[in-house]
Formats: structure tokens, sequence, C-alpha cells
């Protein structure tokens, strides 16, 4: 009795888990099929645009059409088979004319069924758009490359025998007169699966290739910019290492005004050089899938990608590790800055307190002084209150020396009100101490 797994609890993306990894199954492709692939990138505006663009076409060729969209969608109607794969940042179409013709290669194409008008309304900025025309081998080597160049307008072809050799491709890697990129397939012994892997493999490749030199017009573009911001932050740095006398306000200024061009930069470059490393990836993974042997005279798919697609990619990698060592370059010389900055306040904070540590000792001295005159103008004045009571008492009666009183109490009311000046004093100090 087979156990059972109903009343357990389940991951609620366990069943997307699965599906995930059939999501694009390959196709399975006839020897003599014109193939014609486009790679649109979209908006998430444009991408609900493209479905319903798609449900129109099926009303056009009368067809039911999709209520929902899917990661990977495929029909086929008639000798037109449909495809469309959603992607990240954009959406490929595999049109496939499965209708047996005589007429010369590329002369009729995957998109030759479609609706006139249909493909020009398509939303989105085309990136890759390209033909592949699927034929069976002649089995005589010489003759199959004469028959392949005369379709290529007279471009240098790149090529190669794919999966040792079961078959044989070549692609000029170039827009022809069309606008549309031309890859020819003709096959020795694959098989109709094999052969979708294969053509999978060089739409892929193709794709991924285009969408991974997006970046270096942008590398291109930033590369003057950061030659002027180098320069300028070396001579910043040059400046305080030889710890010239600096306008230290004007130069954290420039740097922040670097830094933040340097973020804006960065903001605007770090998706598309991220993107850029993993498209390369997924282009290196399809060209070992290939296991290509190599045509005479002609560079080999991966040779050609090794030669001019690995250098661009490079260069934007390295604009983008320049961007971040710049980066770090701008903090440490706003950090040096700071620095000084903060030295020069800290420097400017110790005159402040020795000047006022001096102004203390002086404003204590004239204290000193001020008492001393205090003492005198007090012990006047209470002399004076003093002769006003002895004249008092004279005029009652009383009979005394007035001189004498008066000169004895003069030393004694000074003496007095110099011992109590000099208590209020000291107490005042014993409150600052204990505050």
């Amino acid at each position: 009795m087979s156990a059972k797994l109903s009343s357990m609890d389940f991951h609620p993306l366990r069943a997307d888990l699965y599906l995930e990894l059939h999501s694009r199954p390959f196709q399975v492709i006839p020897c003599h099929a014109r193939i014609t692939h486009i790679a649109v990138m979209i908006t998430p505006e444009q991408r609900q645009q493209q479905f319903e663009h798609l449900q129109k076409l099926h009303r056009m060729l009368g067809e039911p059409w999709p209520e929902q969209e899917v990661s990977c969608y495929e029909h086929t109607i008639g000798p037109l088979r449909i495809r469309r794969e959603v992607h990240m940042e954009f959406a490929s179409y595999t049109f496939t004319n499965l209708e047996t013709s005589e007429a010369d290669p590329f002369t009729e194409t995957g998109i030759s069924p479609l609706p006139d008008g249909w493909l020009d309304q398509l939303a989105g900025t085309v990136v890759g758009a390209f033909h592949i025309e699927v034929r069976p081998s002649t089995q005589d080597a010489l003759s199959e490359l004469a028959f392949m160049r005369k379709y290529f307008e007279g471009m240098r072809l790149i090529g190669s025998s794919p999966q040792n050799g079961a078959a044989r491709v070549l692609g000029s890697f170039q827009l022809h007169s069309d606008q549309f990129g031309r890859f020819m397939v003709l096959n020795h012994e694959m098989s109709d699966s094999q052969l979708g892997r294969l053509v999978q493999r060089l739409m892929e490749i193709e794709t991924y290739r285009l969408m991974s030199l997006l970046a270096l017009p942008l590398a291109r573009d930033i590369t003057p910019r950061l030659n002027d911001m180098d320069q300028k932050l070396a001579t910043i740095t040059q400046s305080l290492a030889d710890n010239e006398s600096l306008d230290e306000q004007a130069l954290l200024a420039e740097l922040t005004h670097i830094a933040a061009r340097i973020e804006a930069y960065r903001a605007h470059s770090t998706f598309r050089f991220s993107a850029t490393r993993a498209y390369h990836q997924l282009v290196l993974t399809r060209l070992e899938e290939l296991r290509e042997d190599e045509v005479s005279g002609h560079l080999t798919i991966s040779e050609f990608m090794t030669r001019r697609l690995t250098p661009a990619v490079k260069t934007c990698e390295a604009v983008g590790e320049r961007l971040e060592d710049l980066s770090r370059r701008v903090d440490r010389a706003s950090d040096m800055m700071r620095t000084r900055v903060e030295l020069a306040i800290q420097s400017q904070n110790q005159q402040l307190l020795s000047s006022m540590d001096r102004r203390s000792r002086i404003q204590l001295m004239m204290q000193h002084t001020v008492e001393g005159f205090s003492v005198v103008a007090i012990s006047y004045y209470l002399i004076g209150l003093l002769k006003l009571v002895l004249d008092g008492l004279q005029d009652t009666g009383v009979i005394f020396n007035k001189s004498l009183i008066l000169g004895v109490a003069i030393p004694v009311v000074m003496v007095l009100v110099f011992l109590g000046i000099r208590t209020i004093h000291h107490r005042f100090i014993r409150m600052a101490r204990r505050q």
C-alpha cells in the first residue's frame, strides 16, 4: 500500500519549484524550417501591452487566444509556431515557419506568415532580431560552404560544426540589408529534438551577447568623466600630502561634488554592469554546450566571442571597478580633509581657551585691585556713619574725645572690612570649585 502525503503541510511554492525547471522547454524543430527570433526590451506597462497584442494576433488568425500571461508561451497555428518568453528586462519572440518551400534561404522567414502590420505595432525596444535557416546537409563540405556564403551579402562569416560535426552553423553576427541578422544551420545527423536544442542555444548566444553589450556605450560615456574626476582627486590628494595652505571649505565642497557625481554614475550603471556579467556568463555556458569543431578557414563562434565579446565585457567590469575605487578614494580624501579641519578647529579652540585663561587672570588681578579700592571706599563710608553717630551723641551732652575715637576706629574698620571681603571672596571660590 503506497504512502499518502495528503495530510502533510506543503510549502506554498512547492508546485512552482517543480514547474520552474520545465517552464522553458526546448523546441522540436524539423530539418527544414525558417525561424525568426526577436528580443525586445520592455517596461512593466509594455509587458501588458505585448500580451494584449499577442491576443490580438490570435484573433487575427482566427484562433483562441491565451487568457493569462505565462513566462513561456508556445502555440502552433497552421505552419506558424509562436513562442514568447518573458525575462527580467526583455521578452523574446520566436516565430517558426514550418511550411515546406523551395525558395532560396532568407527569402521566406519565420515572420512571413504573420499578418501585415502586426509586428510593426509590437511594444518595446528591439535589441536583437535575426533569422535562422535550417536545412538538411548535402554531405559535401565544400559545396555546403559555397552554398551558405551566397546568402550573407558578402560579409565575413563565423561558423563551426557543433556537437562533434553533427551539424554545420554559419553566421555573420552583423545586420544585413533587411536589418536582421542571419544564421544558417545545415543538419547532418541530428534528430528534431537535438536540432531544437542547437537552435535554442544559438538564439540564446546571440540574444545574451547583444544584451551583455548594452553596457559598453555607457562605459565609454563614463570613462572620460572618470578621467577628469580622477585628475581632480589626484590634485587634491597631492595638496594634502604637500601640507600646503588650503581652503578647506572649498576643497570639501569639491570632494562632495565629486562624490555626488560618482554616486550618480553608480546608481545609473550598477544594474547594467551587473547584468552584463550575468549575460556574459550565460553566453560562455551556451558556448561550452555547443561542443564546436572548427570549419576550415573560419573562426568558431567561441573564438569570435572570446576575441570580441570578452574584451568588451572586461571594459565594462573595469569601469565598474574604477567607480568603486574612486568612491573609496574620495571617502579617504574626505576623511583626511575632515581630520585636517578638526585639527584646525582644535587648534583654534586651544588658542581661544588660552586667550580666555589670560583674560581670566587679568580680570582676577583687576578684581584684587578693585577689592583694595573697595576696602577704602567702604571704610570711608563706615567712618562717615560713625562720625554722624558721634556727632549725635555730643549734641545730647555726652562728653568724649571724638577725634581720638575716630582715629582709633579707622584702622579697626578697615581691617574688619578687608577680612569680610576676603571671607566672601573665598566663599565664592569654594562654591565654584564644588560646581
